[in-house]
Parts: structure tokens; C-alpha cells; sequence
């Protein structure tokens, strides 16, 4: 861990630098792994509960000053590439889900209002990368640029909305040597037409998925065509028709819904089972990334407002988050807790360990 905080630059000049930026990050990374969410809160963890183990850390604790004229200048997207390698390296990801998120109560230093999308691996909810979402750009103008941050896409499954469902987003996939997965809306309204007019009532239903969860049970099913020359979009091998049946657990009226998505996967190697999993795979994220990052770590209420720092605030927390689903802990916000209690959990977890007796 150490060494991917060495390689993030310091925004500083040389002279008068009496905390380095390595031993900054590092007490907020162990911070917000106990729950902290302002730079108060950084610095009053790392005054009072982690001085003495960061100290045998190697690490001095600055004043709260310090902490957040710092913080507020390090650049988001050099760290979110940084770590995203790091947790790439670690998880080996084969599903990435797409997905943007607003820090509502956010604002940049321009007064703008903070927008962040992120790629997230499916299997572990681990985050590989992220970017912001500027004012005069959009997520589909940046899609790209998230995914270039991954070095190596070959033979991965890109899993997104239908905001991405873009003919130049599915070029650039094939080209790097990945897949993708598409939700066909109203964006696309000539392919979304030709999937609607498939003879979906001839297609048996290949796969069913009940589910009863948050107070609401139900079932998805998928029926899936190998797609022919007629449905024109770049690298298409199969379409698929996913109907969504839920109601409330005490209640007796169903709600349905009907999708269509379109991928690149080869029916030879992709069945239904597959991809039903895939699609559902990609909706959880919205569970295991923004709803922790709302109501564990109050995101959306997060008032930061200095230079970079409520991107950086965002990437703190993705790193937490991931380092909790490397270590296989569910439930994040007891988690967050249970690190308050001790410093040295925090640590550990942020894999920072003491240095030798006779070095600090």
C-alpha cells in the first residue's frame, strides 16, 4: 500500500514541507475506514485515536489545516487510477459494471455540483476505477476515458445502462478485446423498435430467477435470440427480452416490466442463465456501491466544497469500501464501527504496517 501512496504526486512546492504527502494519505485512507467523513473528523480520529500507532507507522499527524489544504489538492484522477490497479490486481475482475452518481450536497471549487462514474467489479462490489464528470461533459463523453484507466480489458464483460447504449462505446470495446452488455431504451429508439418487433411470444423462457428481498419478492426472466443481419448494431450476437415480475411481500398486486438488452457475447460460450445473472449483477450496484456511500458514509449530505476535495472525499471512501470487500465484510457499516474501536484495525486494513523499532 505504501508504494501506490509513493506514487501519487504531491501537489507541493518542496520547500517548507513538514508532513509528506504518503504519511497524509495514509491516516485519512485508516480514517475513513473508521466511518470519518470530513476532514474534522480525519484529523480528530488521527489526533486521538491513531497517534500512537501511527506513529509506530512512521506517520506524524499534522494540524487539521494542513490535512485539508492538502487533501484539496491532490488529483482525483491520478489516485483513482493509482488504486484502481491496485484493487484490479488483488480481485482479477471478469464483470465491470458502469455507473455514474451525484454528490448532491457537494460542490466543486467552481460551485459545481460534483458527478462521478465508476467502474465497479461485479463479483467482489470492489471499485477499479473512476472519473468525474465535469460540467461541460457527460458520462458518454467520458466513457472512455474511465475505461482507459483499466490497462488490460481483454476478455472482460462491460455491463452498463442505457445511457452507454452508444454504437462508439461498443467499437471501443471490441477493439480492446472486451464484451459488452447493453440496456436498449428510448435513446435507441430504431433498435429498441426492432427488438420490440422479435417474435418474442415463439422464444421459450431460458432462464428464471425468483428473489425475495427489502420487502418485495418476485422473478426475472429472460428469453434470448441469437441476433441476424437485420438488427444493425456494431458486433450484436444476441438479444434478449428480461421481464421483471415484483410485488410487496404482504401485498397481491404485481408489477411488470419489460427490457430488452442487447450484447456481444456469443451464444456458444454465454447461455440465458448467464446473462440473466449478468443484468441483475449490474442493478445490484446500485446497493453495494452508492447506498454505502449514502447511508454509511452520508455522501449525498457531505457539504466539501474546497478544490478537489469532495472527488477526493469520493475516492477515499471507494478505496474503504474495497479494501472491506478484499477482506470479505459484508456488512460495511458495522464494519466502520468495529475500526473506530482501534486503530491498529485500521491499519491492518489499509495494509500499513509498523516500521521497525529502531525507524521511528
Amino acid at each position: 500500500m505504501r508504494d501506490v501512496l509513493d506514487s501519487i504526486p504531491d501537489p507541493r512546492k518542496r520547500r517548507g514541507i513538514r508532513h509528506g504527502l504518503t504519511e497524509i494519505l495514509a491516516l485519512a485512507v485508516c480514517a475513513v475506514l473508521t466511518g470519518a467523513k470530513s476532514f474534522a473528523e480525519i484529523s480528530e480520529w488521527a489526533a486521538d485515536t491513531g497517534r500512537g500507532p501511527l506513529a509506530k507507522a512512521g506517520i506524524k499527524v499534522p494540524h487539521v489545516t494542513t490535512i485539508q489544504r492538502v487533501l484539496a489538492r491532490v488529483d482525483g484522477d491520478v489516485f483513482d487510477t493509482a488504486f484502481g490497479a491496485w484493487v484490479i490486481a488483488q480481485v482479477k475482475p471478469k464483470v465491470i459494471a458502469i455507473d455514474g452518481k451525484e454528490v448532491r450536497g457537494a460542490k466543486n471549487g467552481g460551485g459545481d455540483r460534483v458527478h462521478l462514474m465508476a467502474a465497479v467489479d461485479h463479483a467482489t462490489g470492489t471499485i477499479l476505477g473512476q472519473v468525474s464528470i465535469g460540467i461541460k461533459t457527460n458520462e458518454i463523453t467520458r466513457f472512455e476515458d474511465l475505461l482507459d484507466t483499466i490497462k488490460n480489458l481483454l476478455g472482460m464483460i462491460i455491463t452498463m445502462d442505457a445511457l452507454h447504449t452508444q454504437r462508439s462505446h461498443a467499437e471501443y470495446l471490441i477493439k480492446r478485446g472486451a464484451h459488452y452488455i447493453m440496456t436498449v431504451k428510448g435513446n435507441q429508439r430504431s433498435l429498441q423498435r426492432q427488438l420490440k418487433e422479435l417474435p418474442w411470444k415463439d422464444v421459450p423462457v431460458g432462464n428464471k430467477q425468483p428473489y425475495k428481498k427489502h420487502g418485495r419478492k418476485g422473478s426475472r426472466s429472460i428469453k434470448v435470440v441469437t441476433i441476424d443481419a437485420g438488427i444493425l448494431f456494431p458486433h450484436a450476437s444476441q438479444a434478449a427480452q428480461i421481464t421483471r415480475r415484483s410485488r410487496r411481500t404482504n401485498g397481491t398486486k404485481w408489477s411488470v416490466e419489460t427490457v430488452y438488452i442487447i450484447t456481444s457475447l456469443p451464444a456458444e460460450t454465454t447461455s440465458a442463465a448467464d446473462l440473466n445473472t449478468m443484468v441483475r449483477g449490474h442493478w445490484t450496484i446500485e446497493n453495494r456501491l452508492h447506498w454505502v456511500r449514502d447511508v454509511v458514509f452520508l455522501e449525498d449530505k457531505s457539504m466539501v466544497r474546497t478544490g478537489n476535495a469532495p472527488r477526493l472525499m469520493a475516492s477515499l471512501r471507494n478505496l474503504a469500501i474495497s479494501l472491506y470487500r478484499i477482506a470479505r465484510i459484508a456488512n460495511i457499516a458495522k464494519a466502520t464501527r468495529h475500526t473506530a474501536r482501534s486503530a491498529h484495525r485500521a491499519l491492518k486494513l489499509a495494509r500499513i504496517r509498523p516500521l521497525p523499532a529502531t525507524l521511528h
